[in-house]
Parts: C-alpha cells; sequence; structure tokens
C-alpha cells in the first residue's frame, strides 16, 4: 500500500486469485460455517444449490489473506527502493456486504480492490481513510462477493 496521499481514486488492484477445493471448503466450513451445503456433498446436492458450495465467510476471508499479502508486497517493493515499510492501520469495519453468487469445488476466484475515497482524520493527523470497494470474481466473469471496506493508511510524515 502506498502512502495516503499517493493512493489514486479509481485505482483498482488486482490482489490475487484463488481455486476453492472441495477438501479445504468442507475443513473451513466444519470450523466456521458447519451447514449442510457446506460440509455434506450429499446434502448439498439436494439442496437449491445442487451441489457443495463454499461458505461465504470462506470467499471473504480468502479476499482478506490476499489484500494482507498484497500490502505486506507493496511495503516490502517500498522499502527496498529506500522508502520505510508502511502502517495500514486498524479497519473500523466493512458495510453492504453481498454474497451474489454461489462459489463450487473447481472455481477460480479473482479478488480485487478499488479506491474509492480518501478522507484527512483530524484527530490523528498520520493516518489518512480510505473507502474501497473490494470485489471477486469467478473464472466466467461473475461477480460472487462484493463489498466496501474502510482503512487508515499512513500519511507522509506521520
Amino acid at each position: 500500500m502506498t502512502y495516503f496521499e499517493e493512493l489514486e481514486i479509481g485505482a483498482r488492484e488486482t490482489l490475487g486469485r484463488h481455486t476453492f477445493r472441495q477438501e479445504e471448503m468442507i475443513a473451513f466450513a466444519r470450523l466456521y460455517d458447519p451447514q449442510p451445503f457446506h460440509v455434506d456433498p450429499e446434502a448439498a446436492r439436494r439442496s437449491h444449490f445442487g451441489a457443495l458450495v463454499a461458505s461465504g465467510w470462506h470467499t471473504a476471508a480468502m479476499w482478506m489473506k490476499f489484500f494482507i499479502a498484497y500490502n505486506v508486497g507493496s511495503a516490502k517493493a517500498l522499502e527496498a527502493k529506500g522508502g520505510r515499510m508502511l502502517e495500514v492501520g486498524p479497519s473500523p469495519g466493512f458495510t453492504n456486504l453481498r454474497w451474489l453468487k454461489p462459489v463450487y469445488a473447481g472455481d477460480t476466484i479473482t479478488y480485487a480492490t478499488e479506491a474509492r475515497e480518501k478522507i484527512a482524520t483530524r484527530g490523528r493527523p498520520q493516518w489518512g481513510l480510505l473507502k474501497a470497494y473490494n470485489s471477486g470474481t469467478n473464472q466466467h466473469g461473475d461477480l460472487v462477493i462484493d463489498f466496501e471496506s474502510a482503512v487508515l493508511v499512513a500519511r507522509k510524515g506521520g
């Protein structure tokens, strides 16, 4: 991630891609979302999905994994050029989370983020607030997950 001042509204970054495997989908769901259509292929076949589907929380967790990896990689690249490691602060939250289409075993989801708004903070001048639109799209070009997020980003001289 770059400094708050350097962020461009409308800039879109692809964070990464993940192919969901049945074994990992079941393992995740057993721990965090044990609904029959996430953990039992036969029950899932009889459901309105027609086959096993990934938990929506699994698709969201994969976005987060790629978001963190992207930020770490960006920070290391900046440090290699002589800059300092950037701090990305906590997030005050996200809104409008939608699971738009099911994710089936074998689906490859491409995750992305797009800068939508920058807000200078008054109480913490070393930070700015970035609002972003985040998404996951399957190999057919179908949007499967999207949400809006906010995150604190370091300012120059902060």
